[in-house]
This record gives C-alpha cells, sequence and structure tokens, in this order.
C-alpha cells in the first residue's frame, strides 16, 4: 500500500498567486476574487469522506470552501482473475476511519476541537456492490467494483430476456457490466455464501456509501442501512421517476425482495436519515449527506441550474449535465441518472452522463507501456514540444468505446502515422482522444435536452494540463473553467451536508464558492478548424470498429460459462 500522504491547510491552498484583479495570458484568463469570503463561515467546518476508485481522503473544509485539513490513503486493488476488479470491504472502512484520525490530528494541532466539525458527508464510487450478514455484519465476499467485466455474458444473457427493453423507460439506465444489479445476480449465482444467506433471508446488498454509513454507525449494533438516491439511480432496482424500488426492475433481475436487506432511499442531504458516527475522534458527529461520486463533483461546482455541467478527467471521464426535475431519457447513447436531491422538501435534480473509457489511463499508457516519460505529470511537457498532433489521431479504445458510441468491438488505434512522428505528437493524440469523445458526449447531450453547453466545468487528474485544456475548449467551441481548488468531489458532499444542518439555505448562498483563482480556457481556434478535426477523429472511430469478435470479447475479459 502507498504510504499515505497528509497535508496540513497550508499545503492544500492553491499555488497560485493571489490578486485582486482579472488577468489574461492569451484567450485564458484567471479570475482572482477574495472579497467574498465571510468570517463567520470561515470558522464553521464539516468534514468530506470521499472514497474513490482506488483511494479514500478525508478532508476538513470551513464554510467557505477552503480545505484546512486531509489525509489520504491507497487501498488494495485485488484481482484474482482475468476481467476481475475486487476490493476488501473491510480494508474500505479501516481506511475511512484511518483518514478521519490523521486529518483529525491536523486539525486539532490547528487549535480547534472535535466539537467545530458540526457534520459529515460521505461520497463515494458508486457501482461498486458489497454484500454482508444482516445478522453478523461481516461481508460475505470482496466487493465487486464498478470497473469489473465479468458479467459480460450475464449481460448478453439478460438483453435477450423479456422485458429487457423496458428497463432503460423505468431507470434510466441500459444494461451493462456496471450497474450493481448485474454484479448482485452473479454473486447470487455463482458464490455460495451469497447464495445460502439470501434463502436464510440474512443477506444485506449495498454499494459503498450504504456500507461505510452501516458501519460508521456501529454495524449490526445500530443497523442504519440507507443509501441516497444518487447512488441508488445506478443500481438499476430504483424508478427514476418514483425515486424507489421498482418491482418491475426486481423481478427482471430475480430478486425476491423477501429475501434481501436493501438500503432505505433517501435525499442526498438530511439531518438524520444517515445517523452518526459512533467511535473514532468524531464519535457523536452527525453524517447528514451522501453522494455518488460524480454528483457530488456536480454539487461542487455548484452547477444546480439546469445546461450546467461537469466533466472530470480521471481514469476515466464522467461529464454530467444538469436537466432540471424532470429526467431525460437518452435517445443518444448517455445515461439517465439523479445528479443529486438536497433535502426532503426539494425536488430532485436529474443530469445525463456520458462515460469515456480512457482519459488518465491513457497517460499512464504512455507512461508504464512505452516508457515516454517517468512522471505522468510529464504528459504536457513532451507534447509541448510539437505544435500539434502532426495528423495522428489516437482512438483509445482499449476496451471499446464507451458512450455515445458504445462500440465493444473496438480497438486501440493510432492513425496518420509518419516516418517523422515524434513522441509529442501521439502525448497530444492521446489527450485529444478524451476531449473529442468528450465533445461526442456533448453532441449528445444537446441532441437529447434541446440546449447546448455554454461553458464546461472541468476537475480530476488530467485537468491540470494546460494544452489538454485548451484543446479540449478549441475542440468543443466553448470555453473550459478549471478551478484552483481541485477536491470539488468531497466539496460536493460538505456543500450538502451543510444544507442538511442549515449553514445553507440556497443555492444563490454558493455562488462566490470556489471561484477564486479559476482559469478559463477560451478557444483559439475557429469552428471550421475544429470541426475538420472531429471530422478526422470520427473516420477514425468508425475505422477502429471490427477488430474483435464476440468470442474473442469473451476470452479477452475472463468471461466464465457456468
Amino acid at each position: 500500500m502507498a504510504r499515505p500522504m497528509f497535508s496540513t491547510a497550508d499545503d492544500l491552498q492553491p499555488h497560485i498567486e493571489v490578486h485582486t484583479t482579472e488577468s489574461h495570458d492569451g484567450n485564458r484568463s484567471i479570475v482572482q476574487d477574495e472579497s467574498h469570503r465571510n468570517d463567520n463561515l470561515k470558522n464553521r467546518f464539516i468534514g468530506a469522506i470521499d472514497q474513490g476508485t482506488t483511494s479514500t481522503r478525508f478532508i476538513i473544509f470551513d464554510c467557505t470552501g477552503v480545505p484546512i485539513a486531509s489525509y489520504q490513503t491507497e487501498f488494495r486493488q485485488i484481482h484474482e482473475n482475468s476481467g476481475w476488479h475486487e476490493q476488501d470491504p473491510l480494508e474500505l472502512v479501516n481506511s475511512a476511519y484511518t483518514c478521519i484520525e490523521e486529518a483529525m490530528n491536523s486539525f486539532l494541532a490547528l487549535g480547534h476541537s472535535k466539537s467545530d466539525v458540526e457534520a459529515i458527508g460521505i461520497t463515494s464510487q458508486r457501482e461498486t456492490t458489497v454484500v454482508w450478514d444482516w445478522e453478523t455484519g461481516e461481508p460475505l465476499c470482496n466487493a465487486i467494483a464498478w470497473p469489473d467485466t465479468r458479467t459480460t455474458n450475464l449481460v448478453r444473457e439478460l438483453k435477450a430476456k423479456p422485458g429487457a427493453e423496458e428497463l432503460l423507460q423505468l431507470c434510466g439506465l441500459p444494461l451493462s457490466t456496471y450497474p450493481s444489479s448485474v454484479s448482485l445476480l452473479w454473486l447470487l449465482r455463482n458464490n455460495p455464501d451469497v447464495r445460502d444467506a439470501y434463502e436464510a433471508g440474512t443477506l444485506a446488498f449495498g454499494t459503498v456509501d450504504s456500507w461505510l454509513i452501516y458501519n460508521l454507525n456501529g454495524g449490526p449494533e445500530n443497523n442504519v442501512l440507507v443509501t441516497d438516491v444518487s447512488n441508488a439511480s445506478r443500481t438499476m432496482f430504483m424508478n427514476i421517476h418514483t425515486l424507489q424500488y421498482d418491482d418491475r426492475l426486481l423481478k427482471f433481475f430475480d430478486i425476491d425482495r423477501s429475501k434481501i436487506r436493501l438500503p432505505k432511499i433517501v435525499p442526498s442531504s438530511d439531518p438524520e436519515a444517515f445517523g452518526r458516527v459512533v467511535m473514532g475522534p468524531l464519535d457523536g458527529v452527525r453524517i447528514t449527506s451522501c453522494l455518488g461520486d460524480q454528483s457530488a463533483a456536480l454539487v461542487g461546482h455548484c452547477a444546480f441550474t439546469p445546461g450546467s455541467a461537469k466533466n472530470t478527467y480521471g481514469t476515466g471521464c464522467f461529464l454530467l449535465y444538469n436537466v432540471g426535475d424532470k429526467p431525460v431519457i437518452s435517445k443518444h447513447g448517455l445515461l439517465s441518472t439523479v445528479g443529486f436531491q438536497l433535502g426532503r422538501d426539494s425536488k430532485p435534480v436529474y443530469a445525463l452522463e456520458g462515460s469515456v473509457a480512457v482519459a488518465g489511463s491513457g497517460i499512464s499508457f504512455l507512461m508504464n507501456n512505452l516508457g515516454f516519460f517517468r512522471d505522468s505529470r510529464k504528459v504536457s511537457e513532451v507534447a509541448a514540444t510539437v505544435p500539434d498532433n502532426g495528423g495522428c489521431v489516437f482512438v483509445t479504445a482499449f476496451s471499446g468505446l464507451f458512450a455515445p458510441y458504445w462500440i465493444d468491438d473496438a480497438k486501440g488505434t493510432i492513425f496518420g502515422i509518419t516516418q517523422y512522428t515524434q513522441r509529442g505528437h501521439i502525448a497530444r493524440a492521446t489527450m485529444e482522444a478524451a476531449c473529442f469523445q468528450t465533445k461526442a458526449i456533448l453532441d449528445a447531450m444537446a441532441m437529447d435536452s434541446g440546449h447546448q453547453l455554454s461553458i464546461l466545468a472541468v476537475d480530476g487528474g488530467m485537468s491540470n494540463s494546460d494544452i489538454c485544456m485548451q484543446s479540449q475548449a478549441d475542440i468543443i467551441q466553448i470555453p473550459v473553467e478549471r478551478p484552483a481548488m481541485h477536491e470539488t468531489t468531497a466539496l460536493g458532499t460538505a456543500i450538502a451536508a451543510g444544507f442538511a444542518v442549515g449553514i445553507w439555505k440556497e443555492f444563490d448562498e454558493l455562488k462566490h464558492m470556489n471561484r477564486a483563482n479559476r482559469t478559463t480556457f477560451s478557444p483559439q481556434i475557429s469552428r471550421q478548424q475544429s470541426e475538420r478535426m472531429y471530422k478526422k477523429w470520427s473516420k477514425a472511430v468508425e475505422m477502429s470498429r471490427g477488430w474483435v469478435d464476440n468470442h474473442e470479447l469473451d476470452i479477452e475479459r475472463g468471461v466464465r460459462f457456468f
């Protein structure tokens, strides 16, 4: 396990010189504004557990959105078979407690006390599936993480089942290997311990948020089993219109509600529903918010109005577009999901979502497989050695292409290589691949919603590259806005927690949150140039099709036939 990273308040301050005016660097503007800090909010604090796919962090924010103390640790990724991706459920819980303890040590060392933390929020990876025994609280097997592809053949089977064509209208999601419903069905068929608990009526099911909340509340001692609407919308068990479990969906997946404990679905922000921490340095502190990680990032960007959107450039890209208080069922290959619901009396906010399989993992490929650099942060330096991609187009279809293409039989392919091609050209083409796919998603969102996006808020590791973000602005022909404080996912769940305890009551109160030192990248090429680039990308996508047949896909993804 990697050594945990500890940060004090000073470490977490944005490393950008602070001014009181707007400066310009070509078509990039840096907005710097410190005039809206409220002294009272600077002395109120919210904690945020952010459990991602590979690491857990706990951050304490003041209520102006500034991180005060933080601790982060990685946890194991378990790959026992080809295509399998698992995590130890107990390690997930222990990592959360470790991060809380270490961050609180820093917080207390700064002269604060436990009572200064008014509440905590939780955000986590969404579709990862956890099952445990309701009576003992012990996990029955490893968690199946969302990138796991062992269910590929099962998905193919379910797509041929009567009623499959109705699922999208009911829950907003197409059948794929991602939703936890498919992983649960796989476990019921293939894991005897899970099946026995199900038949005995002691099987508890949840995603990572439910498992964390259950354990923070003392496990079987208090039996708090809840989830929020954003996480529940990723299971395929919840009706996206009613925000409750739907018997038609459960029946499709052969789930008998009398034999399984399903988490109660509640709003993302609530003063009581999530209970409170029962041990450790935050013993007694209320948990008042819960959000899936991509929804939390949407809140962290304060994307509260329909038509606003954010794109997170992590291992892959996840683009969420706020469509308002009624779901939009996509006709163009996107997912319909619940963005958030900040309070029992608030309407839910829905989103369209598009995902790109390869973003930061493409940079890792250049580093680990091709030896382009030893540190992924050097990708911009390599890309800067050339003025453009030199005619190279890299379709990074390492495991097919996701939204809005959904091409399973594509393979990663580089077009346009000549004897003059250099590493810089391929580095640019790798970053541009995520940018082109983001444009494809935005075009699909515009067709589904009837609205064009006016600005794209970004976060995630690859967004730190100025070259990448300028390419993104050029390709989509709208400004790209990057905050100086990058922990938008954790900030989002902290904001939701603050709503539950009355720190904020209206979205308008947050209009200046995390606005200082934002960098805006404006398009620097003409729309005609952008269209020519995208036309070449689209041609490359079509040429990358058909490299593997279904049998080869099964072998690659480690599908087992039982």
